[in-house]
């Protein structure tokens, strides 16, 4: 292939797709806004799915290693109502299709079958144009530019090559979630510990509920999840860690003591994560030398599907610019034509598991989902 391949963002989609262009003998340079792979906390843990995640995986060639990063027992569900009571529980038989690795150590994991300085650390994207005849200019913050034959934005929700293609913008869907930590949890919280059990908690009611997942080493990490405007969440000073942790507490006072011990007990600052979603239809007429992958294409309400569907777009990209070495147009066209609808297929379905989570028969829809054996989300 003798097109440059430039990708922006340095998360699991641009990495995978960094990673198969280079079981194809095809350079690539990856750009990142942040200034190591250590900058910040990578995340939590993640289920990867056997019919996009591990299939983009085994495209990178790193099936045995995501297999050794596999945490056990961590599919095991719990679904809790608000009184603390078990509707539901599912041990981990190891049978299950989604195995849970943490984030950060499968973002590593690629990095490190990567060549030499494929990642450029510290480049964080100011604007993109086009030059014509298919290549693109990024400049960034410093000042510095780089041109390209071709160009991917694997940058998420706020994608800088996204206006490339598209006019669209991310709108918040009315819930945000305060995110937390509760470490050596089943010594220092064991009401918690014992309540999220071995694997995933949702305790649910409508339009508000707890998520929270077993880490390594007795993490416990939290998401507290509540449909209000985001006036509501700016009019909290959350640079008071305290009381910002008891006024989202409040909304949850007739709740089990162990399900708001996990917001209330957190030993991490809360912090407030806004939810955004593109249009589920999203798409673009096609334009040379340039495409999207992953929440910069096709961010949708948080269901379980996003990383997963980053490096599967990313696995699917790749195999197509091997596939057509002298001809990235039709590469990029055919990754397109089969993107789209996969994409607003996941994203109508993760309205409907959004509905289950939060709607008005929560946590009910979602038992229900469970015991008939669909998918975990």
């Amino acid at each position: 292939m003798t097109t440059d391949v430039t990708i922006i963002g340095a998360g699991l989609g641009g990495l995978t797709l960094a990673r198969v262009l280079h079981v194809h003998g095809i350079p690539a340079t990856v750009y990142e806004a942040e200034a190591s792979a250590t900058a910040r906390t990578q995340g939590g843990m993640l289920d990867i799915h056997e019919d996009s995640g591990q299939p983009a995986l085994e495209a990178a060639g790193l099936t045995d290693e995501f297999r050794g990063l596999v945490l056990e027992g961590r599919q095991a569900i719990r679904v809790l109502d608000r009184a603390g009571a078990v509707l539901f529980d599912k041990v981990d038989d190891g049978t299950g299709g989604s195995p849970e690795v943490l984030r950060g150590e499968l973002r590593q994991m690629l990095l490190d079958s990567l060549p030499a300085n494929t990642v450029r650390w510290g480049h964080k994207v100011s604007g993109t144009r086009a030059l014509g005849e298919g290549r693109h200019e990024v400049t960034f913050a410093d000042g510095t530019t780089v041109t390209t034959g071709l160009l991917v934005g694997a940058d998420g929700a706020w994608s800088r090559v996204r206006p490339l293609l598209s006019d669209a913008t991310p709108e918040y869907i009315g819930m945000s979630s305060v995110e937390t930590y509760l470490f050596d949890a089943d010594t220092r919280h064991p009401a918690g510990a014992k309540a999220v059990g071995g694997g995933s908690l949702f305790a649910l009611a409508p339009g508000k509920g707890f998520l929270a997942h077993r880490e390594k080493g007795g993490t416990l990490h939290a998401y507290v999840m509540l449909a209000r405007p985001r006036d509501w969440f700016a009019d909290i000073d959350f640079t008071d860690s305290a009381a910002a942790t008891a006024r989202i507490a409040q909304e949850f006072a007739d709740w089990a003591p162990e399900l708001t011990a996990l917001i209330a007990d957190g030993d991490t600052a809360p912090v407030p994560r806004p939810l955004f979603a593109l249009p589920v239809e999203h798409r673009w007429a096609r334009v040379p030398g340039v495409t999207l992958l992953g929440d910069a294409a096709h961010l949708s309400l948080p269901n379980g599907e996003g990383a997963n569907l980053a490096m599967y777009d990313a696995a699917e990209l790749g195999k197509a610019l091997a596939a057509h070495p002298d001809d990235a147009e039709t590469a990029l066209t055919e990754y397109e034509q089969a993107m789209f609808p996969r994409s607003a297929a996941a994203a109508t379905e993760g309205i409907h598991v959004h509905e289950l989570f939060y709607g008005d028969e929560a946590p009910h829809g979602l038992i229900n989902m469970f015991a008939g054996g669909e998918q975990t989300p």
